[in-house]
């Protein structure tokens, strides 16, 4: 037998289809089309109807005009509306740009017109945002409104009714498969070094096989109840959009993260499954003790960022959660390194426990590549727990690359990994543990901020001669943006000054929250010394 006599056999239809994860919502509905697919307050409906809006979303769309590479731009908080988008939308064949709804309208133009968006679907409580965003943008998207009962406000841009605009479409509609598994199903702007957003570009194979990973890496069966915590903006989901309707489970919706809320779904939803920032654990367990529930079983928490402190992973198991601690970035559609844990460990002291856990840990299943390498030389650093290096990736669960940016896609791809900017460690049993951040990114509850943008944003004041932003441990957000700051001679300006003054320029969250007066420390070149301000904020608090 030869290597030709094996290749001899063509791929065609019937053995060779490309991956897609919108496929996992034809197949659910076929097998539990009345089993639920959202739970919402009184809103309650099965697989069956939920196919047919998403189906009905996606041709409606497409009596627009819109079809392959046409960017349909999402700003919406985590109701059902949501979830359909992301069916709906790349079944016409458009990338979903879900659009973090924290954003000012600066951001928001930016992102709608370097995305070329062509059609906006919006929640009215964020109208004056979008108003104020249109105003500055040449991107003249189709409106689709949806009045969410539940909403704060109700302010329209005159445009469509979602719901209007559903009953246009036919849930008979043939939609189109991808021409390809590397077609586009998604664009989710993050914030760079630069402070402008960039554009990072998903496609379909790599959304199939991370929104399956997360069945494996988070132990999930059949028909979980997932609790939306994480912002479905925020790299769609981490892929659960995909994963929970793979799995025939039921996506509970919740508008806003609340305490209270959240403790009385998950006694009431009998939810199994949520993921979040440790925000969202501080938020539980500070929940006053009176409008806490008790769980109704083992619920899994997948958790991201920093990693929780020993007392919170100790409050977190006494209240019934089982914690996974998980690692990624946008570029890696979410997580892409898990801290698998080992039985072994569970007899071990909780200080001990806590220092494991504190590993971000190995790669998922659908990664082919991770690795902590010396990026000069490309070569693995010694996996001895003390030698640093930058993260590495590689694998069919690495973007397709920054739209529009060339340059800064091949910098990320150079030597044929996408280069984190994260600096760590590699331990002799192969886990990684996170040291630094080359990129100066700072993560508070979530979210990134560019420590870059909000340094912009000081130099703007006119009583600023340097400045320098980095993060500060915040037993809430996890982070929060700190600022050293040298006045010009003669000027005058309090940290309420400079912080109501970067509110003006920012979204709120990434405002500093500390402001320190000094004459900040240089290199003989005149560099800021920025790892001497991260320990003089680490020895102050």
């Amino acid at each position: 037998m030869s290597a030709q006599d094996f290749d001899a056999l063509p791929r065609q239809p019937a053995n060779h289809q490309p991956l897609t994860p919108l496929l996992f919502l034809e197949r659910t509905a076929q097998v539990f089309p009345d089993h639920p697919a959202v739970a919402y307050g009184a809103i309650r409906y099965g697989y069956r109807a939920l196919r047919d809006r998403c189906v009905r979303l996606a041709h409606a769309l497409t009596k627009l005009g819109l079809g392959r590479g046409d960017t349909v731009a999402v700003l919406l908080p985590n109701i059902p509306e949501m979830v359909e988008c992301h069916f709906g939308v790349p079944m016409a064949g458009c990338v979903l740009n879900t659009i973090n709804t924290r954003l000012d309208a600066a951001t928001i133009a930016y992102i709608l017109d370097h995305g070329e968006a062509q059609a906006l679907i919006l929640d009215r409580e964020w109208a004056p945002v979008v108003r104020a965003a249109l105003a500055q943008c040449r991107a003249k998207p189709a409106i689709i409104e949806v009045n969410d009962r539940e909403a704060p406000s109700h302010e329209t841009l005159g445009g469509q009714d979602y719901e209007a605009f559903l009953q246009q479409g036919d849930p008979g509609f043939a939609w189109p498969l991808p021409a390809e598994e590397w077609d586009a199903i998604a664009l989710n702007y993050t914030s760079g070094t630069t402070g402008k957003p960039k554009g990072v570009v998903y496609h379909h194979r790599g959304a199939y096989l991370l929104a399956t990973g997360n069945v494996i890496s988070a132990g999930m069966g059949r028909h979980p109840r997932y609790l939306w915590t994480l912002p479905m903006f925020h790299c769609n989901g981490w892929c659960f959009p995909w994963t929970i309707t793979a799995m025939a489970g039921t996506h509970v919706c919740l508008r806003a993260v609340r305490g209270p809320a959240m403790w009385s779904l998950i006694a009431g939803e009998r939810v199994t499954h949520m993921c979040g920032a440790p925000i969202v654990m501080s938020t539980l367990l500070q929940t006053p003790e009176k409008e806490q529930r008790h769980l109704p079983g083992p619920v899994t928490f997948v958790v991201a960022g920093a990693p929780p402190p020993e007392a919170v992973l100790a409050a977190m198991r006494h209240a019934g959660f089982s914690v996974l601690h998980v690692y990624g970035l946008t570029e890696v559609y979410g997580p892409a390194v898990t801290n698998e844990w080992h039985a072994e460990w569970d007899s071990l002291p909780a200080p001990e426990q806590a220092r494991l856990m504190a590993r971000q840990g190995v790669r998922y299943l659908p990664l082919e590549g991770l690795e902590v390498m010396d990026p000069a030389t490309m070569t693995p650093i010694p996996a001895d727990g003390v030698a640093m290096g930058e993260v590495m990736f590689r694998g069919n669960v690495v973007m397709k690359g920054y739209l529009k940016d060339p340059e800064a896609t091949e910098k990320a791809f150079a030597g044929g990994w996408f280069h984190s900017g994260d600096l760590a460690v590699k331990y002799p049993d192969g886990y990684i543990q996170l040291r630094d951040r080359s990129k100066d990114i700072i993560i508070s509850g979530g979210e990134n901020i560019s420590s870059i943008e909000v340094e912009d944003a000081l130099y703007k004041h006119p009583a600023v001669a340097v400045a320098a932003v980095v993060a500060q441990p915040d037993e809430k957000w996890g982070e929060v943006p700190c600022a050293f700051v040298e006045l010009k001679p003669g000027e005058s300006a309090t940290e309420a000054d400079l912080i109501a003054h970067c509110r003006t320029l920012l979204a709120g969250f990434k405002a500093p929250k500390r402001v320190v007066f000094q004459e900040l420390p240089k290199t003989s070149t005149g560099k800021i010394q920025k790892h001497m301000l991260r320990a003089a904020v680490r020895a102050t608090g």
